[in-house]
């Protein structure tokens, strides 16, 4: 964001390349560039103020088209369409993930890529989904230790805090190596539940390996 405070310290001849056609600046500072213009006393035809508004709408429907490809991008376009894909929706992968750690959400997710003919990413999903174990631990403790002396929201529950972490890099992933606006039908939720089963059975069976997970903390 440019103050219009910054452009008033620009020459009329710097000023005037915001208004040109093509031009790289936001619709904000051609705005502005034009204002301040028009206080220094240039005048302007009423075809040059057409031409410099067609340029800051122009900017702002380019602004408007991109924000809504990204929110489009950060979508999951689930379909009954019976020909499309069956994939696990991210919301159940993210769900699980966050509640049950990365090792369920990176195997759900590493599935869905080598669905996809995404190997590479998923042999890098499911190397992330375990590492990220003794990272938790690492960054819990870490967390615990400074937490002594500093009461964030981040220190104060560190297994949600690192939790939400490793779920959200699930996402990153998800995101970034999923086809962009893919269509997919929701595979059946049964494999999901009995990875969650067991990894619940391992988690408590092996308290000291994933003392870092909250369900543990809770269960203490």
């Amino acid at each position: 964001m440019v103050k219009k405070s910054v452009l008033k310290k620009l020459s009329h001849l710097e000023l005037e390349n915001y208004l040109k056609e093509g031009n790289r600046f936001t619709p904000e500072a051609v705005q502005m560039a034009f204002e301040i213009l028009e206080e220094r006393g240039r005048t302007f035809s009423e075809e040059e103020k057409i031409q410099i508004q067609n340029i800051i709408q122009h900017k702002k429907d380019r602004e408007e088209l991109e924000f809504q490809e990204e929110q489009e991008m950060w979508k999951d376009h689930i379909t009954e369409d019976p020909s499309a894909i069956q994939l696990f929706p991210r919301d159940v992968i993210l769900i699980i993930s966050f509640i049950l750690g990365t090792i369920p959400g990176s195997i759900l997710l590493g599935i869905n890529f080598i669905k996809l003919k995404k190997y590479a990413p998923a042999v890098f999903t499911f190397i992330f989904g375990f590492l990220y174990l003794p990272v938790q631990h690492f960054l819990v403790s870490f967390l615990y230790k400074i937490g002594t002396q500093n009461t964030s929201r981040l220190t104060r529950n560190p297994e949600l805090s690192v939790g939400g972490i490793g779920m959200l890099i699930l996402l990153i992933l998800s995101v970034s190596f999923t086809p962009k606006k893919l269509p997919y039908r929701a595979a059946s939720y049964i494999f999901p539940i009995l990875i969650s089963v067991v990894m619940i059975v391992i988690i408590y069976t092996f308290q000291d390996i994933f003392s870092s997970y909250f369900l543990v903390s809770f269960a203490r």
